[in-house]
């Protein structure tokens, strides 16, 4: 999910403004969701908030109103503030607003290297999880049941086994923002590795990588990029051997299985 044009101006200085704030929680990045889902919930109310020709003061004033009281001041401030911003479309304002209650769940876990990691490692199971699972994946994409009734369903699989925060964003993923569950997590954990400083690496390979060879495609990614990166590593045995490396649009492809493909063409050809 991401915003463009005035829309990636507006979201980049309610982000700085969410930077500013030294202590955020889980709190206060459900108290964005919530928002978020009124927004999306009340078409009328969206476009009000982001039409340009209404008077921003005004507009401070009518979401002051309607969540006094009902949300964090903090969030009050920044709800304010993003309706006073220019918006491309609508439903820009509410994206974002999820995605800085994203960022403040992150930040929720501190600046600690070993839980930052494992909030993502454990967004990345989550998400593979639910992706392997077909049944859960069904029952977690079901429109006939109730976000209560998935929540809970998640709740009694995580509960206890992974981070709180990790467990508000599984729960958050079923919003509705994104077109599955399983994108809605791979999204927050970009989101999750960027607000850490770190670029994801998706890594399949035909069998599992030792320590070492972990720690020296780590060293040589974070080398290219210029940044830390995060592994994320799945075995896939039809890869044959080699390894296929994706971080965001880049893919470095060495399996056996591609040079085989290639080799394919080639004759072919």
């Amino acid at each position: 999910m991401s915003v463009r044009g005035a829309s990636g101006e507006a979201a980049a200085g309610l982000r700085d403004l969410l930077g500013q704030v030294t202590s955020p929680g889980t709190n206060l990045g459900q108290d964005l969701f919530g928002v978020a889902a009124v927004l999306r919930s009340e078409p009328a109310l969206r476009r009000l908030a982001t039409d340009v020709s209404t008077d921003s003061a005004a507009k401070a004033g009518l979401v002051r109103s309607i969540f006094d009281g009902k949300v964090d001041q903090i969030v009050l401030d920044l709800v304010a503030d993003a309706v006073a911003r220019r918006w491309t479309a609508t439903r820009d304002l509410a994206d974002t607003l999820e995605q800085l209650g994203v960022i403040a769940v992150v930040r929720s876990v501190g600046d600690k290297a070993t839980d930052a990691s494992r909030l993502t490692d454990e967004l990345f199971v989550i998400g593979r999880t639910i992706n392997d699972n077909p049944e859960l994946r069904t029952a977690l994409g079901d429109p006939a049941r109730s976000v209560e009734d998935k929540r809970a369903l998640l709740r009694s699989l995580l509960e206890g086994r992974v981070l709180p925060a990790s467990l508000v964003l599984a729960e958050q993923a079923l919003s509705g923002a994104y077109r599955t569950v399983g994108l809605a997590i791979v999204d927050y954990q970009k989101i999750a590795a960027s607000v850490h400083e770190e670029s994801v690496a998706k890594v399949r390979v035909a069998q599992e990588l030792s320590d070492a060879d972990r720690s020296r495609l780590q060293r040589a990614l974070t080398k290219q990029y210029g940044r830390e990166v995060h592994l994320n590593v799945t075995v896939d045995p039809s890869l044959l051997g080699g390894m296929r490396v994706e971080i965001g649009d880049d893919v470095i492809d060495g399996t056996v299985a591609a040079r085989i493909d290639e080799a394919r063409r080639k004759l072919a050809g």
